[in-house]
């Protein structure tokens, strides 16, 4: 209980929701072009630059950060989740400095379900208000009119039901390999290299930040695919089977996906999700490094850097 409710714990959630809000922020707008490549079937254009160019060109100057504010604010919210329960599981379960890379794998799953389960209301949300006023290529999908977070979440509930609010569940549940690959690879990294010095440099913590998130980006793309499929809403499932949370819907998109688009369709936004997704996580986990490192030297205790 004593890791649960740690000073610690409570340091390593603020520093890495704040390192995440500083690293979307500054990486938006290729967020903003990998969306709209995922959720519009129709957008002939496959690089991120030349996505973006038009987004300006057709939407104005400022629409690459359209939903900043809700995004954001999910961000924060799930980052401040996600290491809370990673480093609190982590306190109470590894009893020495060198924790297995098997162990950092279920902790991650299990802070990221813990996480799914809490903020994917906050996604749906952000994902409609990031898309709303996108002039899409695909005809099909229905403009929206939420007036801001409060009324998009009154409206979903309204018009859909409550249980849309937790759309794209199931591939996020799935998805949670992806920052328990992630904070796998970036421990079991971080701990060879503090074997040879004290502490990380800055650059250390910016590449294998940078070389985790490439692993964990590219063995689950797909689903994250079909997850803002799912979020956004506005897309055929199967008839079969209308709970857009379910397994089987999560297939039929990847099979839909793959009929009209080949292999290469479950990949597409690859590209900017990539460049996005790496050097956000990378200036991420750099914040984080050192907000954490400062902030327990301030406090006065010790910060055990060999996790």
């Amino acid at each position: 209980m004593a890791g649960v409710l740690s000073y610690e714990s409570l340091v390593h959630a603020m520093a890495g929701a704040l390192g995440s809000v500083t690293a979307m922020t500054v990486f938006f707008p290729l967020d903003t072009a990998r969306l709209r490549l995922q959720v519009d079937e129709k957008c002939k254009s496959k690089r991120t630059h030349t996505v973006l160019l038009e987004i300006i060109k057709e939407e104005g100057l400022l629409a690459p950060y359209r939903g900043w504010f809700p995004v954001i604010s999910s961000l924060c919210c799930s980052n401040f989740v996600y290491f809370y329960t990673f480093n609190s599981l982590k306190a109470m379960w590894v009893k020495d400095q060198h924790s297995a890379t098997g162990k950092d794998l279920i902790l991650g799953m299990v802070a990221g379900i813990v996480n799914v389960l809490l903020t994917t209301p906050l996604w749906v949300v952000n994902t409609r208000l990031k898309l709303q006023g996108a002039k899409f290529k695909n005809e099909d999908i229905v403009p929206t009119s939420y007036k801001g977070i409060v009324d998009a979440f009154n409206q979903i509930v309204r018009d859909e039901g409550i249980l849309s609010l937790w759309n794209g569940t199931v591939p996020s549940l799935l998805l949670v390999f992806n920052p328990a690959i992630q904070f796998m690879f970036y421990e079991g990294l971080k701990r060879k290299i503090l074997k040879k010095q004290i502490q990380l440099s800055s650059l250390d913590a910016f590449v294998i930040g940078a070389i985790a998130k490439t692993i964990a980006t590219t063995l689950t793309y797909p689903l994250q695919t079909v997850q803002s499929i799912l979020r956004f809403g506005h897309h055929r499932l199967n008839p079969e089977n209308k709970r857009l949370g379910s397994l089987r819907n999560v297939l039929y998109l990847l099979q839909q996906r793959i009929r009209h688009f080949g292999l290469a369709g479950l990949y597409k936004g690859l590209e900017a999700k990539l460049l996005q997704t790496v050097l956000t996580a990378a200036l991420m986990f750099l914040v984080y490094e050192k907000l954490t490192a400062a902030t327990f030297t301030v406090m006065g205790l010790k910060h055990s850097l060999k996790k």
